[in-house]
């Protein structure tokens, strides 16, 4: 007897950040565009069976803040699902809580660090040279490689809620997910990862269509020989 045909499970759930269609070193592959790399996405994501598509509504309206409204078909946005995560349900685990207090503190302390390098460095300088350097380097100290927005909560918490796959350029957001157990793809391959769940989704498509083409001739009931 030859192995039984395996049907597809309940479908992926995948959570989606707004850097996916902001970022210009991620979305090239999509779109030149905030507006092109959304509606590809959503092009592809309409005919994807495999996989659910989700964004918290805190995102999705970031993200209206890049694009040309008027030029995504109202029917496309159907494939992507906007979802609060039950904030005041889900069981978090401590241990991400006291390492992200040791991170902000260590972060602080760099903060005041490139504070005071700049005041003793600033003999001889402009008043904005010095502000331009220390917003840089302040800037890296605190919110570089971190979480530091509500909404890069809800996508964590989303994520975890479903037990989804996080999709994100952010280096903080994938460093936090990470910590927490949460699958996450290579943003650069998205388009890729979509393109192969499409062909996967095709080919579920026609088994379901032709059920009986699909068995094997060896497993066949005799009155189907």
């Amino acid at each position: 007897m030859t192995a039984p045909i395996n049907y597809p499970s309940a479908p992926k759930k995948v959570v989606l950040d707004t850097s996916l269609f902001v970022n210009p070193d991620v979305r090239t592959n999509l779109g030149r565009t905030p507006t092109e790399a959304l509606a590809t996405f959503l092009s592809l994501a309409s005919r994807i069976k495999l996989l659910e598509f989700y964004m918290p509504p805190s995102i999705f309206e970031e993200l209206l803040n890049f694009v040309d409204k008027e030029k995504i078909p109202g029917e496309m946005l159907l494939a992507l699902n906007q979802k609060p995560p039950k904030k005041h349900e889900l069981k978090f685990p401590g241990i991400v809580l006291y390492e992200l207090i040791e991170e902000m503190r260590e972060r602080v302390n760099k903060g005041l660090r490139a504070a005071e390098k700049a005041v003793r460095s600033a003999a001889g300088k402009e008043p904005d040279e010095i502000i331009q350097d220390l917003r840089k380097k302040y800037r890296e100290a605190l919110r570089e490689g971190i979480i530091d927005s509500k909404e890069d909560v809800d996508l964590l918490l989303l994520a975890l809620e479903l037990d989804a796959i996080l999709i994100s350029a952010d280096q903080g957001l994938i460093r936090w997910a990470e910590k927490m157990g949460i699958q996450w793809v290579i943003p650069e391959r998205f388009r890729d990862y979509l393109i192969a769940a499409e062909k996967m989704s095709l080919a579920d498509a026609k088994v379901a269509e032709n059920p009986i083409k699909n068995i094997v001739a060896g497993d066949r009931p005799d009155n189907l020989a």
